[in-house]
């Protein structure tokens, strides 16, 4: 997963990166103006943008519950990002076993079940539900040092039963998938949960319309990402027990490390390659990406050689290894171009663009197998 644009980074939790997105900075400033419009005085805008820090404290807490459950079943999160409308882990995938994915979606909404229980210990809340609709609508008409922690507790529960909506991609929505998943296949259950999603989603955004415009993002982030998710199973489903070696390109053109950047320069302009394997004798010494070759360029070095420019940070494929894991690997990296190599020597590369070809044709019935091309050199 790319990092988000416009991210501060807030430091590292078991090797997770925490980032804030700038957009969170809406957020505060729809606070504020909250605040202003009601009338109320620097100490409340104070309080209520410290609640809101801590609430997405409390998010954090949330997204970490759903990172570390699931580095116990093998998967990584390259970063957790706070959004407006809420946090985002994300994860390198989604476990497929239904009993491991049911885990890793509760973990989250359990993360704040137990903070609202830790509260319920410390915070009076029959003095505030036993008072009259007057009396407490004039107790929470402004947050401060007697109802923060009342508030806290209000927006953790809520925080529990709205992730809990079976609306995918929510936690809800992923609870509700592990579930049918237990009955039916995982693209069944997916396009089931999605479509619900979906419903969810529009009804989100009509309300929203006429009440909060929060639920208007809500809604578009449900909607596009329930649709995304079930895309993504349909590709995996569709990558399911393929190789690598079935769908990478043998066609390619590879660079020596003494090649001129002059060079490779006519050969972007001729041609649709975009990146390139750099190898010696068929061993991979490095990869020359387009972008590392623009920076050239632009940094006045357009009479290096390659050797100079190519990134050397490169972990090839093997032609055996399942399409799906290399799949989840190309979405996951930076640059998204690897080398494929068998017993060191190089068989071809393969990229996302590579991949979706194969998802393309491999949807249409009637298409066989190609046969074994041999690497053009």
């Amino acid at each position: 997963m790319k990092k988000m644009k416009g991210s501060l980074s807030l430091g590292r939790v078991k090797g997770i990166r925490i980032q804030v997105h700038w957009t969170f900075l809406l957020l505060i400033g729809w606070v504020v103006f909250l605040e202003l419009s009601r009338g109320n005085d620097l100490a409340a805008i104070f309080w209520s943008i410290g609640f809101v820090m801590v609430l997405f404290g409390c998010v954090i807490a949330h997204e970490l519950g759903h990172a570390l459950t699931a580095a116990r079943y093998g998967i990584g999160t390259r970063q957790i990002t706070l959004l407006p409308i809420g946090g985002v882990a994300s994860l390198e995938s989604m476990p497929e076993n239904p009993k491991e994915e049911l885990l890793v979606a509760v973990a989250g909404p359990a993360v704040n079940l137990v903070i609202a229980l830790l509260l319920y210990l410390v915070v009076p809340v029959g003095d505030f539900i036993s008072q009259d609709p007057a009396q407490l609508e004039e107790t929470l008409s402004a947050i401060n040092a007697g109802n923060f922690l009342f508030y806290l507790f209000s927006a953790n529960l809520m925080l529990v039963l709205f992730n809990i909506i079976p609306a995918f991609p929510m936690d809800g929505g992923r609870i509700l998938r592990a579930l049918l998943s237990m009955k039916m296949n995982r693209m069944q259950a997916t396009q089931i949960a999605a479509w619900l999603g979906q419903m969810v989603a529009l009804f989100f955004f009509l309300f929203g319309l006429l009440f909060n415009p929060i639920l208007v993002l809500i809604g578009v982030f449900v909607f596009f990402g329930a649709q995304g998710e079930n895309i993504m199973v349909q590709q995996m489903t569709l990558l399911k027990n393929r190789s690598v070696a079935e769908a990478m390109m043998t066609d390619i053109t590879v660079l020596e490390p003494d090649d001129p950047l002059s060079e490779v320069v006519d050969l972007v302009l001729s041609g649709t390659e975009r990146d390139f394997v750099v190898a010696a004798d068929r061993r991979v010494e490095g990869v020359l990406y387009q972008t590392d070759l623009v920076a050239a360029y632009r940094n006045g070095r357009g009479d290096a050689r390659v050797r100079e420019i190519m990134n050397t940070d490169v972990e090839p494929l093997h032609p055996d290894e399942p399409l799906s894991e290399a799949y989840i690997k190309i979405r996951s990296s930076q640059k998204g171009f690897f080398p494929v190599v068998d017993r060191q020597q190089l068989v071809g590369a393969i990229d996302q663009n590579n991949i979706n070809e194969f998802i393309v044709f491999k949807s249409y019935p009637g298409i066989t197998d190609r046969a074994e091309v041999p690497l053009n050199t």
